[in-house]
């Protein structure tokens, strides 16, 4: 089975996902992020400062990169996101600019000026966005998706904008509604959500509930948080 684990920025997917696969035993996916991407593609920049083409061209190095780990999986895997997350990023960014942070708190906020630039923008998103979705419609079982229940962090990475979190959130259940893949709503501390998703599959735990989610806490302690512009560019 293989089954996605969804939400937006710092609804806690990778810690969940990690947790998860220690709990259950099964793999899950490790493809590379947007912060790991982005020294060899756009070096010395922010994700704040992409331009529309290049945030087009990270959509692109990440859905393959998504691509490339689920089928090296096969047919059992638990998927930290998937690539429905980077077509409404994008999308996100035609309501609220390609900076969301720059409208984050406006009361005044009005949709994003219809450039020449940014219409094209749009138009390419929603030509991925079409792939994306047939993409994710043969590849997943079933979604898990996690409720906004934690404010994001202030990493300077991820866009410190609740009205692009909550509409990236909607979008995000109605195409899975559109693409008749099953999801479940999940919510609680760690453990609740480990025992509760393991609950929906069926799942036969390997290890105790306390025992996954601190192995998972060591693995999420030794990822690298550093920003993008403080990372060295891969060789070659």
């Amino acid at each position: 089975m293989k089954i996605a684990i969804s939400g937006t920025y710092s609804a806690g997917k990778t810690s969940t996902v990690m947790a998860l696969s220690h709990y259950t035993g099964i793999p899950r996916t490790l493809a590379r992020t947007i912060r790991e991407i982005m020294p060899e593609t756009l070096p010395g920049k922010k994700l704040a400062d992409v331009t529309p083409a290049e945030f087009l061209q990270l959509v692109m190095r990440r859905h393959t990169g998504r691509a490339v780990a689920e089928a090296q999986l096969g047919d059992r895997f638990i998927s930290d996101g998937s690539s429905l997350q980077e077509w409404l990023y994008g999308e996100g960014r035609i309501r609220y600019g390609m900076n969301p942070n720059a409208s984050a708190g406006d009361p005044s906020f009005r949709p994003v000026e219809a450039t020449p630039e940014m219409r094209f923008f749009a138009e390419v998103v929603e030509q991925y966005g079409r792939a994306m979705r047939q993409h994710v419609k043969a590849t997943f079982d079933a979604y898990v998706h996690l409720r906004n229940e934690l404010p994001v962090a202030a990493d300077g990475h991820r866009p410190m904008n609740d009205r692009f979190r909550a509409t990236v959130d909607g979008m995000l259940l109605e195409t899975l509604d559109e693409l008749e893949i099953p999801y479940h709503i999940v919510s609680g501390t760690m453990p609740e959500r480990l025992e509760t998703i393991a609950g929906i599959f069926g799942w036969e735990p390997v290890m105790a509930v306390e025992e996954a989610v601190e192995l998972a806490r060591r693995d999420y302690a030794g990822q690298d948080f550093r920003w993008e512009t403080e990372r060295v560019p891969a060789a070659g």
